[in-house]
């Protein structure tokens, strides 16, 4: 830019060149238009991933928070792995949010004293979140949470223990007579 304007400022001895730099300079203010939207562009969308991604961090954190106070609870869990049970890092976490972000799959890994595992847990949330209230954790009630644990008790044997936890209304429901319809 600076050399530009050195050069603009050796080149207004004559008619001719004054007249290429004032087309020179529309042209720039197109340009400097198009670089400007695409930079808007750009930053906009760049905002929008970022806030994305910061509310899948956020119902990741309220959603595993909530497993892992079920799973320190669960005397299967606590047995299998032993207490205290850590949850792993994010990092090694999967998640997928659906129906408007009111239901969420989320894994995790977890280990104890014991030995370690994976979190598989399937929740929803209930009412509609304000606009605004895009970064707000919210309460999640679990659904079915799967634990996949690897217990090595020994160099000979080794288990791997699935347990599963339902909630006491879908406890209820897979104990429930099943009633076929007949088409009439």
């Amino acid at each position: 830019m600076l050399a530009r304007r050195l050069v603009s400022l050796f080149n207004k001895s004559s008619s001719a060149s004054q007249f290429s730099s004032s087309a020179k300079t529309v042209d720039e203010g197109k340009s400097s238009f198009g670089r400007k939207a695409v930079s808007f562009l750009l930053i906009t969308t760049t905002g929008g991933v970022a806030l994305s991604a910061l509310n899948d961090l956020v119902i990741y954190q309220s959603c595993s928070s909530k497993a892992m106070e079920k799973a320190s609870k669960n005397p299967g869990i606590i047995e299998a792995i032993g207490e205290p049970i850590v949850k792993g890092p994010w990092y090694n976490a999967s998640l997928a949010v659906a129906h408007k972000r009111h239901s969420v799959s989320c894994t995790f890994p977890v280990s104890g004293p014991r030995g370690g595992g994976v979190l598989e847990v399937k929740a929803v949330r209930n009412g509609d979140a304000p606009w605004l209230s895009y970064l707000i954790p919210r309460e999640w009630d679990i659904l079915i949470m799967d634990a996949l644990v690897h217990v090595p008790e020994n160099e000979e044997k080794q288990q791997t223990m699935r347990l599963v936890y339902l909630t006491p209304l879908l406890q209820l429901a897979r104990h429930a007579p099943v009633v076929a319809l007949k088409n009439q």
